[in-house]
């Protein structure tokens, strides 16, 4: 089946509407903030240019010279001798995984934009009151939202590529820079500023673990979007003779902009309001709304937009997760849009009904397995594993097996002399830092 094709412009917003998305609203900061700020952010930093961005190109370069779903793409390019590597293009189910907790806590942002208007918590304790009470007790408000939730980012998939995803994209993302850049221009007149620029930029190396490491590795292959085959799928779609290096580059500086503008607006906030940047996941749902509190009729109007940001960013990276796998659908089974959106959108709602369930009071105990929920398994299974192996795939596929005359004639001209160099890591040094972390984060290597 013909795939529709992006605009440019299009594509350069899907894809990063695709990569800037929670992990760098909500999740970047509250990790930078319990790791210490500084160090973790510079390994961070090295760690999207020297890996990410790597790994983003040959993404591109495997959707663009497959133009089909993740499976069909390494299937195609694969020698005949070495058909086994479609299995490779079963990344797309990682992504379809993280929908189900990610749809979830995109409805807690619905639910905290209506908390914004009516009914903002006076107080860090107040505020932490009406967050674990959402989680843990209120289940027919988090399905109602998770609802909402599914309803919308299944109806943009119904609408396509051109028609819903690349209008999807056209309108938020603009709106997202806007708020989050106007948000940022705010802090930058407030006292606590430099603090927080100090606390993200200056590295503090006794805080740095190597637990620390290896989150900031997974958590690039999270908020780039790597790993799930989104970049991939999108690519399949890329109008004829793109620059993938150029697109990859500018995809990878939104994304890592946006996650430092958040991080130094949200710590500015904090510190002038004497919160703790170390709250964890809660960190956007407990310090933040007390400290939008404080700040009178101004906090609430910057709450209100705050949260209508973080949804934008949440529904553009949402829409990206599960179209690889309904796109799959599509290709491989001549199935319908309508069938494939509607049967992936209710897979993800349904097992999301499950982790939600999993935080709550009555049925936690029920959903816990070893030391985590069933929510936090999805999370840990797939940021710390999967994505970083779905790297680890596509680094290895493009450096060792998809003819490297191929590969020279797509991006020779775009990298120039930094070809051999970026080829050479992506055969040897990145699947190497790929195979650490994910030895690490399943307890058989120590470092």
């Amino acid at each position: 089946m013909k795939i529709a094709r992006f605009s440019r412009i299009g594509f350069i917003l899907a894809a990063s509407g695709s990569a800037v998305g929670l992990g760098n609203i909500w999740k970047f900061p509250y990790i930078a903030g319990a790791n210490g700020g500084g160090a973790f952010v510079l390994v961070y930093l090295i760690t999207v240019l020297a890996i990410g961005f790597s790994v983003m190109i040959a993404e591109m370069l495997i959707g663009y010279l497959g133009r089909k779903d993740g499976v069909s793409s390494f299937e195609t390019l694969a020698p005949t001798q070495k058909s086994k590597w479609k299995y490779g293009g079963f990344m797309g189910v990682a992504g379809l995984l993280i929908m189900t907790f990610y749809s979830v806590v995109i409805g807690w942002i619905f639910y905290y934009v209506v908390l914004s208007v009516t009914a903002l918590p006076s107080s860090v304790a107040e505020a932490e009151a009406v967050f674990t009470t959402m989680l843990k007790e209120d289940i027919v408000t988090q399905i109602f939202y998770h609802t909402l939730s599914f309803l919308l980012i299944t109806a943009v998939l119904l609408r396509g590529i051109k028609g819903g995803i690349e209008k999807l994209n056209i309108v938020l993302m603009p709106l997202l820079v806007v708020i989050i850049g106007g948000m940022f221009l705010y802090a930058t007149t407030l006292n606590a500023f430099s603090q927080a620029v100090a606390f993200m930029f200056v590295p503090d190396w006794s805080k740095l673990t190597s637990t620390a490491m290896v989150t900031a590795v997974g958590h690039a292959f999270f908020t780039l979007s790597l790993g799930m085959g989104a970049i991939l799928t999108y690519a399949a779609s890329l109008p004829k003779s793109p620059n993938l290096v150029r697109s990859s580059l500018i995809v990878v500086a939104m994304d890592t902009g946006i996650a430092l503008l958040a991080g130094l607006m949200l710590f500015t906030f904090l510190f002038e309001y004497g919160s703790e940047p170390s709250q964890g996941p809660g960190l956007v749902f407990i310090s933040l709304p007390a400290v939008f509190y404080e700040m009178g009729s101004l906090g609430t109007f910057l709450s209100l937009i705050f949260f209508l940001a973080l949804a934008f960013a949440g529904l553009t990276s949402a829409v990206s997760l599960t179209e690889p796998m309904v796109q799959y659908f599509i290709d491989r089974f001549a199935w319908s849009r309508f069938k494939a959106a509607v049967t992936m959108g209710g897979f993800f709602y349904l097992v999301g009904i499950v982790t939600l369930l999993s935080n709550t009071t009555q049925f936690g105990e029920l959903l816990t397995f070893g030391s985590k929920n069933f929510f936090d398994w999805i999370d840990y299974i797939t940021a710390s594993i999967m994505l970083p192996l779905g790297g680890l795939v596509m680094a290895i596929f493009v450096g060792f097996t998809i003819e490297k005359s191929r590969v020279e004639a797509a991006l020779k001209a775009e990298l120039g002399f930094l070809f051999n160099i970026w080829y050479y890591g992506l055969r040897y040094l990145i699947p190497i830092a790929l195979v650490i972390v994910m030895l690490h984060q399943l307890g058989i290597l120590t470092l």
